[in-house]
């Protein structure tokens, strides 16, 4: 009997190659995240200048620390739920690790569900370092402004999430 993880067990459907598309997708989310915040936040200094006009309307940094959820949703909760969040990213990167592993995935599939992991992993260290996911991009057009900040982590995890809706794996061609 093997005390393994469930994703190195034999039984699994896809090949190492597979595994290393979706790690390589993870880890390309997480680096361009981070790299992200760091140019922004840290070296253009949007921290202490809370806001920069790159492209108005359509693209601007506009500082925002979200210590909750999507659109700042549940932003005003006690400090523990900042460690559940990190809890519930962990957990459901390991989910979607050993769901890939467990499944006969599509390329798409693992690059979608590397990019949620990648943007996952962004996001809850942010919360770590910070306490809080740094937000940085604003954007608005059409005599719309739109109020809400957001990251290449949530772009990553929205788009993966749709990677993982529309692309039918058990489908044959």
């Amino acid at each position: 009997m093997s005390w393994g993880w469930p994703w190195s067990s034999p039984a699994c459907a896809i090949s190492g190659t597979d595994m290393r598309l979706l790690g390589l997708s993870a880890l390309i989310v997480f680096a361009i995240d981070q790299l992200s915040k760091w140019v922004v936040v840290h070296l253009l200094n949007l921290k202490v200048m809370g806001a920069i006009d790159v492209l108005p309307p359509l693209l601007n940094f506009r500082m925002g620390w979200n210590r909750g959820i999507n659109f700042g949703l549940f932003g005003d909760s006690p400090d523990f739920a900042r460690y559940l969040l990190i809890a519930l990213a962990v957990g459901v990167s390991l989910w979607l690790v050993w769901w890939a592993r467990r499944s006969l995935s599509k390329p798409l599939t693992l690059i979608g569900a590397g990019a949620i992991i990648g943007g996952a992993v962004g996001n809850a260290l942010d919360r770590m370092i910070y306490g809080a996911v740094a937000d940085f991009l604003n954007m608005s057009c059409c005599g719309i402004t739109n109020p809400y900040t957001f990251n290449i982590a949530d772009i990553a995890i929205f788009a993966g999430a749709g990677l993982l809706i529309f692309i039918d794996d058990h489908k044959t061609t």
